[in-house]
């Protein structure tokens, strides 16, 4: 079954004092490009999450998302002596300038010093980091499978739509096939008159030249090659369909295959009706060359 290249995941979660959001989506791109949102303070979670997403996912620009946010009434607040030693030596030394100045200052109150910046931590426990991780990337292993299954159910959606194309593409070569064969006939009566137009107006024919000529000119209206070819395309992409894993770059160099053997077909058509049906193929595989973009 193929994938799209699309999709979309979410998912929330919480574990005291902690909750948080995820967000997991992607858009189409040549390669895997993975681009993470999370928390740089939790240690082992981005590279578990740079590890993991390239298992599930081949191809896409992938971006994951983790907001995380902390209740109020888990914050733990704590002095720290050090800077609060500094910021005391400081405002005496201060103090004890304006005092050889003939000034007084007015005293700071302890919430005046508390509100300095580094005195008041807002701390969190070493471990807090080592804990979350494992949780997390639980979490994250069933959100990717969410977003697997979304990709998943939109390239059957796709292969629907691939399957009806190429359908269309194998009965457009039919015909192809049989305004070749019935226009045979007409081709060889028009070269027999034009051999006879040459011959009667001159006796100074060479016939090895002519024989050259003739070769020539069956060649460059022959469509059989051009016919065989667009129907083992045909073959390869029903074959793709059925593939499981990523195959939109196998797709993508068959659709450059099948617009080769229409162009051409085109070409040597020499006859209206077959170059409308080598318009319609080249139609319907422009087409399908849009929708296989976004396979996975």
């Amino acid at each position: 079954m193929i994938r799209s290249m699309t999709g979309f995941a979410s998912a929330t979660g919480a574990r005291s004092p902690f909750s948080w959001a995820w967000d997991l989506r992607s858009v189409n791109g040549r390669g895997l490009d993975l681009r993470l949102r999370v928390p740089d303070w939790i240690e082992g979670l981005e590279a578990g999450l740079r590890q993991m997403i390239p298992r599930e996912v081949n191809r896409g620009a992938v971006t994951l998302s983790l907001r995380l946010s902390r209740d109020e009434g888990g914050a733990t607040l704590a002095v720290n002596d050090r800077a609060l030693a500094a910021m005391l030596g400081a405002l005496g030394q201060i103090d004890a300038a304006a005092q050889a100045r003939g000034l007084t200052l007015a005293q700071p109150s302890a919430a005046d010093i508390l509100g300095l910046r580094g005195v008041l931590d807002d701390t969190r426990p070493e471990d807090e980091g080592a804990a979350l991780a494992p949780i997390l990337l639980a979490e994250a292993q069933a959100l990717i499978a969410d977003f697997q299954a979304m990709r998943a159910a939109e390239g059957a959606a796709l292969a629907k739509v691939l399957t009806a194309q190429t359908d269309e593409i194998a009965r457009l070569t039919d015909e192809a096939a049989a305004l070749a064969e019935a226009r045979r006939d007409a081709a060889a009566d028009a070269l027999r008159i034009a051999i006879a137009r040459v011959t009667d107006a001159t006796d100074a024919v060479d016939p090895q030249r002519l024989a050259q000529e003739l070769a020539l000119l069956a060649v460059k209206s022959d469509v059989t090659e051009e016919i065989d070819r667009l129907r083992a395309h045909v073959a390869a992409a029903r074959a793709l369909l059925r593939e499981t894993g990523a195959v939109g770059r196998k797709f993508d160099f068959l659709m450059q295959e099948f617009n080769r053997e229409a162009n051409t077909l085109c070409s040597k058509a020499q006859s209206s009706a077959l170059t409308q049906v080598g318009l319609q193929l080249k139609v319907v595989i422009d087409q399908m060359r849009e929708q296989v973009q976004n396979i996975e």
